[in-house]
């Protein structure tokens, strides 16, 4: 038994070194739901329209 959590330990403590090497800004708070998390709706839209425009006058 002690094996298992000694090798968790090893493991966790691998994973997380490389996290951390990788890129240093590790969010673990889970999902985002609020309006941080994604790109204002007019620049997603602005391309759409002006192709809706440009299809409308041909």
């Amino acid at each position: 038994m002690w094996k298992i959590v000694l090798a968790f330990i090893a493991f966790a403590a691998l994973a997380m070194f490389i996290l951390m090497k990788s890129g240093g800004d590790i969010d673990m708070s889970g999902e985002k739901h609020g309006t941080e998390s994604h790109e204002p709706a007019a620049s997603a839209a602005a391309p759409a329209a002006s192709a809706a425009a440009s299809a409308a006058s041909n």
